[in-house]
C-alpha cells in the first residue's frame, strides 16, 4: 500500500494572467524553470498526453501523465496514468495591477512506511523547497516574457 504526499506552494507574479498561463500551459516549457524536470513531451497523436522524466543526481523517473480538467486561467489539473505515480493542479488568480498568483499542488505515491520515515526526514522539505524555488524561477521567467512581450517601439 502507498501513502500519498502532498505539497502545495504559491507565486505572485508581477506579470498579467494571459502570459502566465500561457506560459504554463505549454508544458514542454516547464524544463526552463522546473529544476528536476529534464524533460516534457507531449504526444502528438493525442495533447492530453504526455510524458515527462524527472531527474536529480543519480535518481531519473519517468512517468505519462493525462491533463483532466483545463480551465483556461483558472487550472491546469493532471495525473499520471504509467510510471511515477503523481497527480497535482496548478491553478490561477488574477490579481489587481496585471499581477498574478500561481499555486502548485502536487502529490505523490511512496511505498508505506518508506513515504513515512522519508517524508519525515528530508524528502518532504526537499520537494517543497524545490518546487518553491521552481516557483520563483517561474516568476523571473515570465517577467521576461512580460518584457520581451510588452516590448518598446519608437512609433
Amino acid at each position: 500500500m502507498a501513502d500519498w504526499l502532498e505539497h502545495s506552494v504559491q507565486v505572485e507574479v508581477d506579470a498579467p494572467i494571459d502570459v502566465v498561463w500561457q506560459l504554463w500551459a505549454d508544458l514542454e516549457q516547464m524544463p526552463l524553470w522546473m529544476k528536476w524536470i529534464d524533460s516534457v513531451k507531449v504526444l502528438p497523436n493525442d495533447p492530453q498526453l504526455s510524458r515527462w522524466k524527472l531527474k536529480t543526481g543519480s535518481l531519473e523517473f519517468s512517468w505519462l501523465s493525462r491533463l483532466t480538467k483545463i480551465v483556461p486561467h483558472q487550472i491546469i489539473e493532471w495525473e499520471s496514468v504509467d510510471g511515477l505515480p503523481n497527480r497535482g493542479a496548478i491553478r490561477f488568480y488574477d490579481r489587481p495591477n496585471n499581477s498574478s498568483i500561481v499555486k502548485l499542488s502536487i502529490a505523490y505515491a511512496i511505498p508505506g512506511i518508506l513515504g513515512k520515515i522519508m517524508d519525515g526526514l528530508f524528502l518532504g522539505k526537499a520537494v517543497e523547497s524545490t518546487i518553491q524555488a521552481d516557483l520563483e524561477r517561474f516568476r523571473d521567467y515570465a517577467m521576461q516574457a512580460k518584457a520581451q512581450k510588452v516590448g518598446t517601439h519608437p512609433y
